[in-house]
């Protein structure tokens, strides 16, 4: 059997987990390959695959990343503040690039409310709404059927996490841990004007200054530095960097305090005596170089 269509076989194989060797063998027939289904099979095992198909079935850690660009999750987060009044924050989270969008700020958050927010976000984003396919949300009641047909109706499916599993909607748990080492646990919080103009200023620094480990150190939203950084090199805009001696005045200067230390350890008298001609010459010579009188 020639190599290209062991290779066929193999790219077969790996780009569907989902069929098997009888599945391979009845698309190859329909090309033309004039191969028998033992032939496959005897193929995928020497390349390490499991001629069954469902072969590396898909988890939710997997489905995840491949699906990241057209995914968004929300969720809430309370503060406390001073006057021991508590705030409830509602925001949402691209997982494709981790760009986070401010909701609103409220001390009585309703399921009204909570759908109004998802159409003021929907205005803001336009045509790029339509571009999520999967809202993650948890299972709060706050979350009602207004709230999901906001996101039905620009083309999203909603997936609701299972109950009690905070590792189903992991990205925007970690977002919040975020905010609050970076942000929120260094502030006196007094009301909601305050918390809403301080997470305003944060979320504009996480999106735009903030690097992402996860995404080779890069920000959310590109920036005008990352541009300029990124762009090619077409030569130095300035002059070269002049040598840091110039004035050999000024050297001498920064090396006489290490011409006339002493040596180090203990030294007696007589080492003095018979290193105090060296010491003076050194001296001499230095103020002569710097311009001084002998």
């Amino acid at each position: 059997m020639s190599e290209e269509v062991q290779q066929l076989v193999v790219r077969l194989a790996r780009e569907n987990p989902r069929w098997g060797y009888q599945r391979i063998h009845g698309e190859l027939l329909r090309r033309g390959g004039r191969v028998s289904a033992s032939s496959i099979r005897r193929i995928l095992r020497a390349h390490g695959l499991d001629p069954a198909p469902r072969r590396g079935a898909a988890n939710w850690r997997s489905f995840l990343p491949q699906q990241a660009a057209g995914i968004v999750a929300c969720d809430f987060f309370t503060v406390d503040t001073v006057f021991l009044r508590r705030v409830w924050v509602l925001f949402f989270i691209e997982f494709g690039s981790r760009r986070v969008h401010l909701a609103g700020v409220t001390d009585h958050p309703t399921g009204l409310w909570v759908a109004q927010q998802a159409r003021n976000l929907g205005t803001v984003l336009g045509d790029q709404a339509a571009a999520f396919r999967f809202l993650i949300r948890d299972r709060d009641a706050k979350f009602t059927r207004a709230f999901d047909d906001v996101w039905r109706s620009a083309g999203a499916e909603v997936i609701r996490t299972p109950v009690r599993a905070p590792n189903a909607n992991a990205v925007a748990e970690r977002w919040v841990g975020t905010v609050r080492r970076e942000c929120l646990d260094q502030l006196l919080i007094v009301g909601c004007q305050q918390l809403v103009r301080v997470l305003r200023r944060y979320v504009q620094h996480y999106n735009q200054r903030r690097p992402q480990r996860s995404w080779a150190h890069a920000t959310p939203v590109p920036s005008d530095r990352a541009e300029a950084r990124n762009a090619p090199n077409l030569g130095p805009a300035t002059s070269p960097r002049r040598p840091r001696w110039t004035d050999p005045r000024v050297r001498v200067r920064s090396m006489t305090s290490r011409l006339l230390a002493p040596p180090r350890g203990r030294t007696t008298a007589r080492e003095y005596q018979r290193l105090a001609p060296r010491y003076l010459a050194e001296a001499r010579a230095v103020r002569l170089i710097s311009g001084g009188s002998g």
